[in-house]
């Protein structure tokens, strides 16, 4: 979206404009990141570009984590937009569209960018921060599985809908640019709707999966699932390594730790057997 006046044409403030973009950005995802490790996650990248930010989180696997850990980013924008807002009031009554147009207008897109991304952010979509918001609150009543099918649903719904806009836009718009990048977003928005949805059904066949006697998780406590779940690093294929007591019946590549499919973490698997005689965790 196109938000000039034709004063507002200075290079430097270009310049200013778009690195104050950037760190808005950037402040953003290190939200996430910050509070993901603050519940015991892994977050070690962030990647900026031209559609905007992703910082790459690994929450433990519980919906009160996650939920943290998505909600931080936009909490961040949250806690600027009083900041600019304050900065915007000081400039109007100061009279600086008048005295220092350039300063006023800088302060005026500012807030514009930090209150666009909030919004957009905070749309029920999935992936969106909304959207993920919204799975991790339907986490605590429907389950890991079920959550996340619902909000790859409202997420296709979501994508849907930008393309119609876009398409709009396209059409009857002087605005093509715009509907270009609408049409972006929304093949971004839809590749990670079917990457969820197909991650929904995973974990559905995990959650339904008959389980194995004589293990549990050391963490969450829960036992194994039976079936081809845990794939080897060398050839690939899918096999179940409580099966075979971590060896890869394909290549023979034998595994020292084994990963729990409900919760995530990784450990030997002599602690999966010692841990199946420990009560679950209430």
């Amino acid at each position: 979206m196109q938000y000039r006046d034709p004063e507002y044409s200075s290079l430097t403030r270009y310049a200013l404009e778009y690195l104050t973009l950037f760190l808005i950005v950037l402040v953003h995802e290190f939200g996430h990141a910050l509070a993901c490790r603050q519940v015991g996650g892994r977050a070690n990248q962030i990647v900026l570009w031209p559609l905007g930010g992703v910082a790459y989180v690994s929450p433990p696997q519980r919906p009160g984590a996650q939920l943290w850990s998505i909600a931080a980013g936009p909490l961040v924008n949250v806690i600027l937009f009083p900041i600019f807002t304050v900065l915007l009031l000081i400039s109007r009554s100061s009279a600086w569209i008048e005295t220092l147009p350039g300063v006023y207008l800088f302060i005026r897109d500012i807030w514009f960018m930090n209150t666009a991304l909030l919004v957009f952010n905070l749309m029920p979509v999935y992936p969106l921060d909304g959207g993920q918001i919204l799975r991790s609150l339907l986490w605590f009543a429907f389950g890991r599985a079920r959550s996340l099918l619902i909000a790859t649903i409202i997420g296709f719904v979501g994508v849907a809908a930008l393309i119609l806009l876009a398409g709009l836009l396209f059409l009857f718009s002087n605005d093509r640019t715009s509907a270009v990048w609408l049409g972006i977003m929304a093949a971004f928005i839809l590749m990670n709707c079917w990457g969820g949805l197909t991650h929904a059904r995973a974990l559905a066949r995990v959650a339904n999966a008959p389980r194995h006697d004589g293990f549990s998780c050391p963490e969450c406590k829960v036992a194994p699932p039976r079936g081809a779940f845990w794939g080897c690093g060398k050839c690939r294929k899918p096999f179940d390594t409580f099966e075979t007591q971590g060896v890869c019946p394909n290549c023979g590549t034998q595994f020292a730790v084994t990963s729990c499919p409900e919760c995530g973490n990784v450990r030997p698997m002599s602690e999966w057997m010692a841990a199946s005689n420990v009560p679950p965790k209430l």
